[in-house]
């Protein structure tokens, strides 16, 4: 297992050296810090029991897993949600499948859900309960349950190497590599690997039955050649959405989490423009990308399209892929589409609330504007 404990110590050493002293910080920082490293311990001991009880994992070979990879806020929960409801094709990660990435566990909760069945489901009930208390806040942004589709920002984080770590360590410029894999040294980008392909080999293990890893991973934008790299087969789908439109909806979602433990840090401030850089980064990155996978491993989705026309746009993917869509997904994708015509989002954000420069944005994404006609 993975963990890049160098820049652990190093966001410590920010967060509670180099800062002037906030009382409110210590505790955050403190608080869940000992609570991260309770659970890599917990996590390590999970995965040291599949080793002994479990071996046949390691053999489990990964055949062109397929990556949703787009900034956040680009329509990649929509599209993972869609492409979940092909179960004769794909597996995903569930939630709880991505907090504790471990056989043993997820035979643990197999056997509890089992227990809860025969007791009438009272725990389910009460569980129930606590996600809508836990992530109703959410809902109407991105809805979080513990049992549904979930993108693969855990196996990230247990390793140090997720964007996430950003909503307690808002040092973006002085982490970078931890948003930007591609960044840290080649045996770094090796063990990451590794530990992430590990990863996928318990997932298959336990519920692949023939079919294919489906992930989405918006912590992947920064590591996508680290991941051609590893998985040479694997397929990518990635969504271009406006910068414009996305940017400040992404910054929209780390403010809250600063303000929780740094009250002091602006809306507008330094900490925002940071977070604005690396989006553009991850833009650029992805671009470049598609010119180093072949064409009939790459496709790229509009996010006008997905929006207006997703029957349209998920047919053009299985297309190209060269997928046969059954009849019952079809079905299942004809209901999303009626669903989903008239959809319109509520939540609006525009660049200047948070101290952003549409020139600035223009200048440096230039080409991918001009290249998707977004100008």
């Amino acid at each position: 297992m993975y963990f890049n404990y160098r820049d652990f110590l190093k966001a410590l050493r920010i967060a509670l050296l180099q800062k002037h002293f906030r009382l409110r910080r210590w505790l955050y920082v403190l608080f869940f810090s000992n609570l991260f490293l309770s659970f890599i311990v917990l996590l390590a001991f999970f995965r040291w029991l599949d080793t002994l009880l479990f071996p046949g994992f390691r053999k489990i070979v990964v055949r062109q897993p397929v990556f949703i990879i787009a900034p956040p806020r680009s329509g990649t929960t929509f599209l993972q949600q869609v492409l979940c409801q092909d179960e004769e094709r794909f597996i995903y990660w569930k939630m709880y499948q991505t907090i504790f990435p471990s056989i043993c566990f997820q035979k643990l909760i197999d056997a509890l859900v089992y227990l809860d069945h025969k007791l009438g489901g009272l725990f389910s009930r009460f569980l129930d309960w606590c996600e809508k208390k836990w992530f109703g806040g959410w809902d109407d942004l991105h809805m979080m349950r513990l049992d549904q589709a979930e993108e693969d920002g855990g196996i990230y984080l247990y390793a140090f190497a997720s964007e996430a770590i950003y909503l307690l360590f808002p040092f973006i410029e002085q982490l970078w590599n931890v948003g930007f894999p591609d960044a840290l040294p080649a045996e770094k980008r090796q063990k990451l690997m590794a530990y992430y392909r590990n990863c996928l080999q318990r997932q298959i293990y336990i519920n692949g039955q023939g079919r294919t890893m489906l992930i989405k991973s918006t912590q992947s934008c920064g590591a996508v050649e680290s991941i051609k790299k590893e998985f040479p087969d694997a397929r990518f789908i990635t969504i271009i959405r406006d910068p414009f439109e996305s940017i400040p909806s992404n910054v929209s979602l780390t403010v809250p989490a600063w303000q929780a433990h740094s009250p002091e840090i602006a809306k507008n401030g330094p900490e925002s423009r940071s977070y604005a850089d690396l989006v553009v980064e991850w833009y650029k990155h992805l671009f470049r990308f598609r010119s180093q996978v072949s064409s009939e491993n790459y496709f790229c989705i509009d996010y006008r399209d997905l929006r207006n026309d997703p029957v349209g746009t998920i047919e053009r993917l299985y297309d190209h892929f060269s997928w046969t869509m059954s009849e019952s997904f079809r079905d299942k994708l004809r209901t999303i589409g009626a669903r989903n015509q008239n959809y319109q989002s509520n939540h609006h954000y525009t660049l200047e609330e948070f101290g952003l420069s549409r020139q600035t944005i223009e200048k440096e994404l230039a080409p991918i504007l001009e290249a998707y006609g977004l100008v």
